[in-house]
């Protein structure tokens, strides 16, 4: 999952699990955005599901603070303030304000009952905060570095959480999450443009854009210019270059997690093929995972 993430996933979420040293239990609701990767699914151990769930609950309510409706920026950094607030609260065993309690009821539980690294779950605040501050201000990013900076702090912190539910500490499969993360946050910026660059928001290195001969002016017509597709097939490139550099993850764990990545992976990848199945045209058509596209993903996810 990252900070700002979209496509179809599994929807099951259960009514409570047992944590490794207290029984916990919890109500969550449903996942109902549309999202690229599985949330909270049958392949998830049914003890993890309310925690995934959670955790999937607290970035997309965040997310939807920084994003969604008519507010203010300043009235969105207020709601960010106080939600980082209450997620200081029930870190802290203190009541929460009362205003997300579809939130931090159950995220109160799942805290404590794995440990959670606090850090994390604040990286993606700080996250969503940047992205208010540089739509108020119509600024972007400078280059790469920028923008994978951003990425460790929207998206990579959700696959350390998840690991870190299932208990996998080792550098190496932390580092191999993070580029699948990040790849699947530049994905969702790629997959995205024709609705970002209206709202004020270009993810597109300006490094990138100056090499490839495409201003701002350009990417606001809304014309899928020659010059635009050839831009956005070096960013289509340098995404899944990241995923294949995280993609052994998904071998060297075992089990469900295994394959619940090797779907996350392959969803990602196929979003990729639709960017450029359209000729690298996300402009005037956001390309989506569907139904029909379940065989072809498990078919993949098997071969892998």
């Amino acid at each position: 999952m990252t900070g700002r993430s979209s496509s179809p996933g599994g929807r099951f979420v259960g009514d409570g699990f047992v944590g490794d040293n207290a029984a916990v239990s919890t109500q969550v609701p449903p996942v109902t955005h549309y999202e690229n990767f599985p949330v909270a699914s049958w392949l998830c151990p049914p003890r993890l599901r309310p925690a995934v769930a959670a955790l999937y609950h607290y970035a997309r309510t965040a997310d939807d603070l920084a994003d969604e409706g008519q507010a203010t920026a300043e009235a969105r950094l207020q709601d960010l303030r106080a939600y980082r607030a209450d997620l200081r609260a029930a870190a802290g065993g203190q009541p929460h304000s009362g205003r997300w309690p579809q939130v931090f009821d159950p995220l109160a539980a799942v805290l404590p009952a794995y440990g959670l690294p606090l850090r994390l779950l604040e990286d993606l605040l700080d996250a969503f905060e940047q992205d208010v501050r540089k739509t108020a201000a119509g600024s972007g990013y400078a280059d790469r570095a920028e923008l994978l900076d951003y990425c460790r702090r929207s998206a990579n912190p959700i696959g350390r959480l998840l690991l870190h539910l299932y208990g996998v500490r080792d550098e190496a499969a932390l580092h191999e999450s993070d580029a699948i993360c990040s790849a699947l946050q530049l994905i969702n910026f790629w997959q995205d443009l024709g609705r970002d660059l209206p709202r004020g928001r270009c993810y597109l290195p300006q490094t990138d854009c100056a090499a490839a001969g495409v201003s701002l002016a350009d990417l606001l017509a809304g014309q899928a210019t020659p010059a635009i597709r050839h831009l956005l097939a070096l960013e289509v490139r340098w995404a899944r270059d990241l995923m294949a550099a995280g993609a052994p993850l998904a071998h060297r764990l075992r089990g469900r997690i295994g394959w619940e990545l090797r779907l996350v992976v392959q969803g990602g990848l196929r979003i990729l093929d639709k960017i450029e199945a359209q000729r690298y045209d996300t402009l005037s058509r956001r390309p989506v995972i569907t139904p029909g596209d379940a065989p072809l993903l498990l078919w993949r996810a098997l071969r892998m």
